[in-house]
């Protein structure tokens, strides 16, 4: 019976936060599994009345599909900090993850993000000041020099390349060197 009743107050939660920002239970829940799922600090998600895909951070970073819809996204960045907020008081309002599929190198410990794009896969881990790839299988780690990254972006077409965002705007992975045989265990 108490299980019962903390899911329905779970429930009751969200639906609250959703209604509070002008979106459904449905996407609001969506959302809480994106930053659940960022450790409540950044989210990656996909759904139709967050105007498709996107990425929020917390500290002012946001980015959503309808980019030029102002409206949107200050309900979007209101909701992600509503439901991080909710899910930093009450961890037990998202579903408990699977551990990550830990590809990178075991000497970098546990990245502040991850993600994935097409093909290409990402783990950032701002202590060490690394970035490291994973692209068909094949992993590199870069050195991410004074770069504070604030988000994560990938070129379409043939010749497809990754850039993120940080205080100097955006860089392409390219322009970074790799990083020394230390981080590559």
């Amino acid at each position: 019976m108490r299980l019962c009743t903390e899911l329905e107050e779970m429930r009751t939660s969200i639906t609250t936060i959703a209604k509070r920002h002008g979106f459904s239970a449905d996407a609001a829940r969506t959302m809480l599994d994106a930053i659940a799922a960022g450790d409540g600090s950044m989210a990656q998600f996909d759904h139709r009345e967050f105007g498709g895909a996107g990425q929020w951070m917390r500290g002012g970073m946001l980015m959503i599909g309808d980019m030029f819809n102002d409206a949107l996204k200050a309900r979007v960045a209101a909701l992600c900090a509503d439901l991080s907020q909710a899910l930093a008081n009450d961890p037990g309002l998202a579903p408990a993850r699977a551990k990550p599929d830990r590809w990178w190198p075991a000497s970098l410990g546990n990245p502040a993000s991850t993600g994935a794009q097409n093909d290409a896969r990402y783990a950032y881990f701002p202590e060490r000041r690394r970035l490291a790839i994973d692209v068909g299988g094949a992993v590199s780690v870069y050195d991410t020099l004074d770069h504070r990254i604030m988000g994560f972006g990938q070129q379409q077409g043939a010749r497809g390349s990754m850039a993120f965002t940080s205080q100097k705007g955006s860089v392409d992975v390219a322009t970074l060197p790799l990083a020394g045989s230390d981080d590559l265990d």
